[in-house]
């Protein structure tokens, strides 16, 4: 199994995550999307959508990292990322969802570029707009938690919602988003970097970081 992603994607953490807490072994293969990588003719025409995460196993290149993690969940049952209790299942997946679909598309790098390049935006608009986007999401979600009265994780283990919410704070951190207002999200991250597959997973762990 070999998993093409880069350091410091936020998609290809949350797959590294997920991978880690199921005990899947699989080797790490750098996509630099600094240099455009993904787009070369030779990834590009394994996986048309040109991004990372992808995935290769079981003789097939998979893309789209939540696709991904949810195949990893019903080939690999062991240590499983969702709970067996149907209204726990919805709620992980409500925020998991609310993460992965209202975040990553208007915060991942092609847009910031298009901001940057095309339209002339400078860092600090850009940051402006992540930040924007951040609580919108972040701040429903930490109210969700608040209902819930979550602990170190949603539920008893880590699992899904926290694969894609680790990442996301990271990224939160790099664009100096204040979290003051997120304590349930702060406490829950804190508790997942405490263990050795969150660590294993974290952008400074991987080979192409820098």
């Amino acid at each position: 199994m070999k998993l093409y992603g880069y350091w410091r994607s936020s998609t290809s953490y949350r797959l590294r995550i997920a991978l880690e807490l199921k005990g899947i072994t699989y080797e790490n293969c750098p996509v630099n999307l600094l240099e455009g990588a993904q787009k070369s003719e030779g990834f590009a025409s394994r996986n048309p959508f040109a991004t990372v995460p992808m995935l290769e196993a079981d003789g097939r290149d998979r893309a789209q990292s939540m696709a991904i993690i949810a195949w990893l969940d019903e080939k690999y049952p062991d240590a499983p990322l969702l709970p067996s209790d149907l209204e726990q299942r919805f709620t992980a997946r409500e925020l998991a969802y609310a993460i992965a679909t209202e975040l990553h598309a208007p915060l991942n790098l092609p847009v910031l570029k298009y901001l940057k390049n095309e339209l002339g935006h400078d860092q600090d608009a850009i940051d402006i707009w992540y930040r924007h986007w951040l609580a919108k999401t972040l701040h429903p979600v930490e109210q969700r938690l608040e209902q819930l009265g979550a602990g170190d994780y949603l539920f008893d283990a880590p699992g899904l919602f926290e694969t894609v919410l680790v990442p996301q704070l990271y990224n939160a951190r790099r664009f100096s988003f204040d979290l003051t207002e997120c304590p349930h999200l702060v406490r829950i991250e804190s508790a997942c970097n405490a263990l050795p597959a969150f660590q294993r997973a974290h952008p400074d762990s991987q080979p192409d970081a820098h």
